[in-house]
């Protein structure tokens, strides 16, 4: 693949200018296209299905390049003459009826209904050099395969998006579409919204980069496709101050090295998670600088690209940097991992946009360290300019409800997620972990929690939750992996209350145990590849509650999606845990940061950080009740 020069003039961080975007949509569309059927209907990108089958996944693989197409030709019409004609020719040939490698319709396949939607946006986008162009014939196929969404039900999850702008791309192109769909779409997504520009992803605790690219980005593209329609008219403020107040989070959750938090499901849709960036600055609904928007997507696009997430022949796999089959979910495919279509929805801006000529802006961790609390989904927010590192600590999300007694899920339920470390994908696990051990080695789960608060105090931001520790008994026929804690038979164990007290790299991590008597106590601390030149320690706290007098390294090895051996320290109990409280201090740190041996001490009723910040010592009384 070649690419432009760097341009570190204007993107004095990556380098990289809207050529650079250009080439590498050009170059995965063309790659793609080579697995593409002679009528172009299907793209058969080798590797695993998708539980959904072959038909599902090559509509899916054309559908979403498809996205990406239409990004490029809305954004630069005089160039990308051959990404149309390829693209007019396969949505021909794949809603003719008397085809036999037709696609199947919304209403034959369930997944056709998400894919849809990213036909739906995309012909809208293009309307006047696709759509308009068409014959009456074709336009006919398309809307008869379009209407069979109407009236068909679709999960109460972000799902709702893909009704409302199919049905909104048909009322504009003369098709038959249902008020009623659109405006029952609408109400699930406000049902859905938990405050500070946050969505869960359905009646559970469920946040994650659906927030982003997809709650926050189908409200606008909706927008752009029915500016006159009274609801969006009536709308507009509301979704744009909810985007808004998203990306004023959502900076402080990109790493210095480009990653985005590695947090969530469908984490193969990898830059994907620059989809809100772009869109607050194609609709206006953005507080941010243009040049610290772009600075985040192109920082995303840069880190996978560097990574290997794009393979040798030019394709995108499952995986986080490279390839890594652990990752695929019930629904992923080989076209899957091309919903990151959405992070290059800049291009259909014009290069002459304010968002592509300004100058790259230092995103909130290179400028110094950072702090946030944000609420809905419970996660402090600590940040190190020395190391890029940005971490949160999670109190309120696990994708249950609760009082859910089923396994953690590894993406969800974790005290810890950065952008510099991939969770450990073993729902028993000490990564980032207060959990016990009985007598035939299980681990216990937390998912279930009660969120207790969070506030910040002199410096030191504080979060808690309390959970009854409890061991699962998976369930075989617990169904597919769609995000949420495998069930199973659960055995209760004791009450433990958690708190987090951070500053910056550290972690104080106290913990109150009641109904002990059943396993040893394990902390455990983040999870780092063993050749990984992150630091990653735990310690014990002297002077403080009872004693942890057992430690070592967890080491799980075989390949991850970050290297090819994981290490996560641990400290403990060398027997039976007693009811009482116990501290430690967890540190994460990168190149330049934080110093392992650096710890927090406890005297005279404080607890003190480093830098001599203190923190009164009765934290977890002030969370009982």
């Amino acid at each position: 693949m070649l690419l432009p020069p760097l341009d570190y003039q204007l993107s004095p961080y990556t380098g990289l200018t809207r050529e650079h975007w250009c080439a590498y949509a050009d170059y995965l569309l063309r790659s793609a296209h080579r697995f593409g059927t002679e009528d172009h209907a299907n793209i058969h990108l080798p590797g695993a299905n998708s539980r959904y089958g072959p038909r599902s996944d090559s509509l899916e693989a054309f559908a979403r390049t498809f996205l990406l197409a239409s990004f490029r030709i809305a954004g630069d019409p005089a160039n990308t003459g051959w990404i149309a004609e390829w693209y007019a020719a396969g949505l021909d040939a794949g809603t003719n009826p008397a085809n036999p490698d037709r696609w199947p319709t919304p209403g034959e396949l369930g997944q056709a209904k998400v894919e849809a939607a990213s036909l739906a946006v995309g012909l809208a986008l293009t309307r006047d050099v696709l759509w308009d162009k068409m014959p009456e014939r074709v336009q006919e196929q398309l809307i008869a395969w379009f209407e069979t969404v109407i009236g068909e039900e679709y999960p109460p999850i972000n799902w709702v998006w893909f009704q409302i702008v199919v049905e909104t791309f048909l009322a504009s192109v003369g098709g038959r579409y249902s008020d009623e769909d659109i405006d029952a779409g609408l109400a699930i997504h406000d049902s859905l919204y938990r405050g500070g520009g946050w969505f869960a992803d359905g009646p559970e605790r469920a946040y994650d980069h659906y927030v982003g690219w997809a709650f926050q980005v189908y409200p606008q593209l909706w927008a752009l496709m029915a500016p006159s329609d009274p609801r969006v008219t009536a709308r507009k403020a509301l979704d744009g101050d909810r985007l808004a107040d998203f990306l004023d989070d959502a900076a402080f959750l990109v790493g210095a090295n480009g990653a985005p938090l590695i947090q969530g499901r469908s984490l193969i849709y990898r830059f994907a998670a620059a989809a809100p960036f772009w869109v607050g600055e194609l609709s206006g609904h953005t507080r941010l600088q243009p040049g610290l928007s772009r600075r985040a997507a192109s920082g995303m696009l840069d880190y996978f690209a560097r990574h290997g997430s794009i393979t040798e022949d030019g394709l995108l796999s499952i995986g986080w940097h490279g390839e890594f089959a652990g990752m695929k979910q019930a629904y992923s495919g080989a076209g899957s991992p091309y919903w990151a279509a959405k992070g290059m929805l800049g291009l259909a801006l014009p290069a002459d946009h304010r968002v592509w000529t300004s100058v790259e802006a230092p995103l909130p961790v290179e400028v110094a360290d950072t702090q946030r609390l944000i609420t809905a989904p419970g996660w402090q927010v600590d940040g190190t300019r020395a190391d890029g590192v940005v971490r949160i600590r999670n109190h309120a999300t696990d994708h249950a409800v609760v009082g859910a007694l089923v396994a953690d899920s590894p993406l969800y339920a974790r005290i810890g997620y950065s952008t510099h470390t991939f969770p450990d994908l073993s729902p028993e696990s000490r990564d980032n972990a207060v959990v016990f051990v009985d007598p035939a080695g299980r681990l216990t789960h937390r998912t279930g929690f009660e969120y207790l608060g969070s506030f910040s105090e002199g410096g030191i931001q504080v979060g808690a939750s309390r959970f009854t520790a409890h061991w699962i008994e998976p369930d075989p026929d617990a169904g597919p992996d769609h995000g949420s804690g495998v069930a199973g038979v659960a055995t209760q164990g004791p009450s433990v209350t958690v708190v987090s007290a951070t500053r910056g790299a550290m972690e104080l991590r106290l913990v109150r145990v009641s109904g002990a008597g059943a396993g040893a106590l394990r902390i455990g601390g983040w999870p780092v590849d063993a050749a990984s030149s992150m630091v990653s320690t735990v310690q014990a706290v002297p002077g403080f509650g009872l004693s942890l007098d057992s430690s070592g390294t967890f080491v799980r090895s075989g390949a991850h999606p970050m290297g090819s051996e994981l290490t996560i320290p641990w400290v403990g109990t060398s027997g039976t845990a007693h009811d009482g409280d116990y501290a430690a201090v967890v540190v994460l740190a990168g190149d330049g940061g934080a110093s392992a041996d650096a710890g927090v001490t406890f005297a005279d009723g404080h607890f003190e950080f480093p830098d001599g910040t203190r923190l009164a010592g009765d934290l977890l009384t002030r969370f009982d009740g």
